[in-house]
């Protein structure tokens, strides 16, 4: 046998196609981490101001103008009214102008991601400084001590979503991928869930009592993270129903090539380019990241749109799995192929 059949057996045509794949993978996320993190800086971000009406509009145009857009000002009427948006999380800060000092108040929200409130009291620092003022910073939602730059939300989210398509693939893959008939994508269905509930109420009991790095309800958070399981899950699912092992991959790139640079973890979304922020709410750890954040430190506020995207893709995923299961295989509904005989190199049969 010459060397060239001996690749030939070594690496089969889809092995090698296989291994082409993953190599795209590992470009892209190269390109998506170092292309999303490489360079935050704050973009539009969403800023009130609270100041007399007759300099009111004036500041919003200074800041509005200020060199890279920074910021995307508006007024708001009061103090309180800034505390209230920016706990609803409709803005990320907002600067408070003192009438009869020169010391203003910048308001900030540091468990909403400590890099944004830090750029934030850089960025009004020296805008004050210029007209010969100073600012002092209040945080209105300080991130827990324990919480590191507000890393712990994210990292809890990756985990969820990582056991959502590790269990998924493992269950596809038990049976040698085997299609699923609908028995089968109903059985694997519910073990999905029940891991799923396990998985959430894991994570929140470590996050929340036992590590102490999150504040807020662990029963939320617990609720959370089987939602973003199930989601991640039931998704990795419909896409090996759909495409075979390569839905794997197809999971690997939507959750973790696209799905955790662009959640607002590591940077919060007002610090990414705009392809990240784009998409970041779209996908489940962007929309997980979210929630778990509003969870801990917003008083569950402003969760309904990250909940309702969780919920399409957990829906999505369910729906496509169970249609794609009841489809008839080689002639037969159980999920199986026929087997049919080719000639073997010693002349006989083999099955296949």
């Amino acid at each position: 046998m010459t060397f060239v059949d001996e690749v030939k057996n070594a690496v089969t045509p889809r092995a090698a196609l296989l291994v082409i794949g993953v190599l795209g993978l590992q470009l892209l996320f190269i390109a998506s981490y170092v292309g999303a993190l490489h360079k935050p800086k704050p973009t539009d971000v969403a800023f009130g101001v609270v100041a007399p009406q007759q300099m009111s509009q004036q500041l919003v145009s200074q800041l509005d103008g200020l060199p890279g857009g920074p910021l995307d000002p508006r007024t708001v009427s009061s103090e309180a009214e800034a505390r209230e948006q920016i706990m609803n999380r409709d803005i990320d800060g907002a600067l408070i102008i003192s009438p009869e000092g020169r010391t203003d108040t910048l308001l900030v929200a540091s468990g909403g991601g400590t890099v944004l409130s830090s750029a934030l009291e850089r960025i009004l620092t020296q805008v004050e400084a210029g007209q010969q003022r100073t600012v002092r910073t209040v945080d209105v939602a300080p991130a827990s001590p324990d919480d590191f730059d507000g890393l712990s939300s994210f990292y809890l989210v990756v985990g969820w979503c990582v056991g959502g398509y590790l269990c998924a693939s493992i269950l596809a893959i038990s049976a040698g991928t085997k299609p699923a008939n609908r028995q089968r994508a109903l059985i694997r269905t519910a073990v999905m869930a029940v891991y799923a509930v396990a998985g959430g109420i894991g994570g929140a009991v470590i996050i929340g009592p036992i590590l102490g790095a999150l504040p807020g309800s662990v029963w939320g958070l617990a609720g959370l993270g089987a939602l973003v399981v199930f989601s991640v899950g039931m998704i990795t699912l419909a896409l090996e129903a759909l495409t075979g092992i390569v839905g794997i991959g197809l999971a690997v790139l939507i959750i973790v090539i696209a799905g955790n640079p662009s959640a607002g973890g590591a940077f919060p979304l007002p610090m990414l380019p705009d392809f990240w922020r784009a998409i970041g709410p779209a996908l489940p750890p962007g929309a997980g990241t979210w929630v778990a954040r509003s969870i801990a430190y917003f008083r569950g506020n402003a969760v309904t749109g990250p909940l309702l995207v969780l919920s399409a893709w957990a829906v999505a995923g369910t729906a496509l799995t169970l249609l794609l299961s009841m489809r008839r295989r080689g002639g037969r509904g159980d999920g199986r192929t026929e087997a049919t005989s080719s000639p073997s190199p010693s002349g006989g049969s083999t099955a296949v």
